[in-house]
């Protein structure tokens, strides 16, 4: 028990800083959108992250949240969005696995209400109704992922024998 102590006592996880990357809106169909009676958009949001190693325990993740609304009559963009919400991480002492784990799961956990808050605002202030983006459960997302990955692998090992 102490020895797991010991080796857990070099972990470290730190968020050194979140910012806003990239950040854009646009509402083609306006004026005229606004003139619509009936508000009921299909509503399409893409996910994904990146990683950047910046040196040794510092790594830069990116979430990036896309998020177009199309009149479901006519299939006409009404607003498009996308956010890359960043954040500088401090992670050490972590074997791959948990590194993946920290990077694919934790990081966008923290990044995305800072993301979620941005779009709201940025939603309402191109006049448009009140949008809230629901939770996202990252953990899940990230398992899915490496389950996608492990499919994929034994997929190319079953090709090749």
């Amino acid at each position: 028990m102490a020895e797991e102590e010991k080796a857990d006592s070099g972990k470290r996880v730190s968020i050194i800083k979140i910012y806003i990357k990239d950040f854009s809106f646009e509402s083609p169909l306006s004026p005229q959108v606004f003139q619509a009676k009936d508000w009921q958009p299909a509503t399409n949001l893409n996910l994904r992250s990146a990683h950047t190693q910046l040196d040794d325990n510092t790594h830069e993740i990116v979430l990036t949240i896309t998020v177009e609304a199309k009149d479901k009559d006519n299939d006409k963009t009404l607003f498009l969005l996308e956010i890359q919400q960043a954040g500088i991480f401090e992670l050490a002492g972590y074997n791959t696995e948990e590194m993946g784990a920290l990077i694919g799961s934790f990081s966008p956990n923290v990044l995305f209400p800072y993301a979620r808050e941005s779009i709201a605002g940025m939603v309402q202030k191109g006049g448009f109704p009140e949008f809230v983006l629901q939770p996202i459960n990252f953990d899940a997302l990230y398992m899915q992922s490496l389950q996608q990955k492990q499919a994929e692998a034994a997929a190319e090992n079953a090709e090749t024998h």
